[in-house]
This record gives structure tokens, C-alpha cells and sequence, in this order.
């Protein structure tokens, strides 16, 4: 059992740090100027939206109630990469349970994330 307990720190830590976020977002708020959360290095670098530009306003929104301003942030973020993060992170989690290596993505899988994200990358900048 113990190598059991050793095998569930890492899920067992990002499960708690994803916390330790969303309770930062309960008080800071990324939407006002001047706040210390950080920019998007890649829209601060390029000027563009990477397909996640808008997490960290959604998810402070998804911890005020606030659905449609989640919506407004990133719809792919909170309707598909949400729930994609959700799975992959159970994944892990069942795995060092039961003490074995995470099983490596269906290739369907790897491949429908990077077109959603490239596709949602594209059209929200040229959208914009």
C-alpha cells in the first residue's frame, strides 16, 4: 500500500493546487486593470489568443456563478478542455491507484485536441 500512497501524490497534488487556484480566483480578479494575476505570455508576446487566452477569467467566473461570462471567455475552454482536463486527470488518478503507468492517449484523441485547438485558435483571432 504504500508505494499505492507514493503513486497518488502527483494526482493528489494537482487536484489540490487546481484548488488552491480557483480559491485565488474567489478574490483576485483578472478581469480588472492592474491585476496581479498574469497576462498569456503568448498574447503578450504576439498580440493573439492562444486557444486557452481567457481561462483564467472563465474560471474565475465559473467560481462566482457567473455561466455566460464564462461562456464569453473561452466556450471551448469551459465546454470542451474542462472536461477533457477532467478525464485526463482521472486517467492518472485510477492508474497510480491501481499502480500502473497511465495509459498512453488514443491517437483519435491527441489528434481531435489539436484540431480543436488550432480551429478555435483561428477563428477567435480572425474573428477578432
Amino acid at each position: 500500500m504504500p508505494n499505492v500512497r507514493k503513486a497518488l501524490t502527483g494526482p493528489v497534488a494537482v487536484a489540490a493546487a487546481a484548488a488552491a487556484g480557483a480559491v485565488v480566483l474567489l478574490f483576485a480578479d483578472p478581469t480588472k486593470p492592474g491585476s496581479w494575476l498574469p497576462r498569456c505570455p503568448f498574447n503578450w508576446l504576439t498580440g493573439l489568443d492562444c486557444p486557452a487566452c481567457g481561462s483564467t477569467r472563465m474560471v474565475h467566473a465559473l467560481v462566482h456563478g457567473d455561466l455566460a461570462a464564462a461562456w464569453h471567455y473561452n466556450a471551448v475552454m469551459l465546454i470542451a478542455g474542462l472536461p477533457m482536463l477532467a478525464w485526463l486527470w482521472y486517467r492518472w488518478f485510477r492508474a497510480s491507484r491501481a499502480n500502473i503507468p497511465t495509459p498512453p492517449l488514443p491517437r483519435q484523441v491527441t489528434t481531435t485536441v489539436l484540431v480543436v485547438a488550432a480551429t478555435w485558435m483561428l477563428a477567435r483571432n480572425l474573428t477578432a
